[in-house]
């Protein structure tokens, strides 16, 4: 009898470990600069389309992961989690931030949403009231539509706007680090 129950757990462990499978790359297509979804909201946002500086920098770098596979607690570009993609995108500038996005919250200044510029941060609690979710800021469309890069779960490091449903009930704040 437990030698059976010890086949049975083994049998278990291993089955269980050979049905991961390795994480798919995906090909991101950007959206075309003229979509504004109907619902995006009109900001006071003094960015005015111009990058530079480490600002330029930070969102060049972040785009360069356009793509790359969701990994948990990856932060290479074999696979990166949300706050591995900030971890190491701000790391190759310089500006050496914490590997868990809840920590990531205490660093630089909050910002409200409306004067966000490329390169900062959006925290968001995606499961419950807490913070579990970083993304950096990538461009202010025309209308004031706040996009930004972030790696989730089911399509890797992809560009989301906050008039998405999902990312804007999800939303809790801003910080700016630059």
């Amino acid at each position: 009898m437990k030698n059976s129950v010890l086949v049975i757990l083994a049998s278990i462990i291993l089955v269980s470990c050979g049905t991961s499978h390795t994480a798919k790359k995906y090909t991101y297509k950007r959206p075309a600069a003229s979509y504004k979804p109907a619902n995006s909201k009109k900001l006071n946002s003094s960015y005015t389309g111009n990058l530079s500086g480490k600002r330029k920098s930070v969102v060049n770098g972040a785009e360069n992961y356009l793509g790359t596979p969701y990994k948990y607690a990856g932060n290479t570009p074999s696979g990166f989690d949300c706050s591995g993609l900030v971890c190491k995108v701000f790391g190759e500038n310089q500006l050496s931030l914490p590997r868990r996005s809840q920590d990531q919250a205490k660093y630089g200044q909050p910002i409200e949403i409306g004067l966000v510029k490329p390169g900062d941060l959006l925290f968001f609690a995606t499961s419950g009231s807490s913070i579990s979710h970083v993304g950096i800021v990538h461009n202010i469309l025309n209308g004031g539509e706040v996009t930004f890069i972030h790696s989730s779960t089911s399509k890797g490091v992809i560009i989301s706007s906050l008039n998405e449903a999902y990312w804007n009930k999800a939303f809790l704040f801003a910080r700016t680090v630059l």
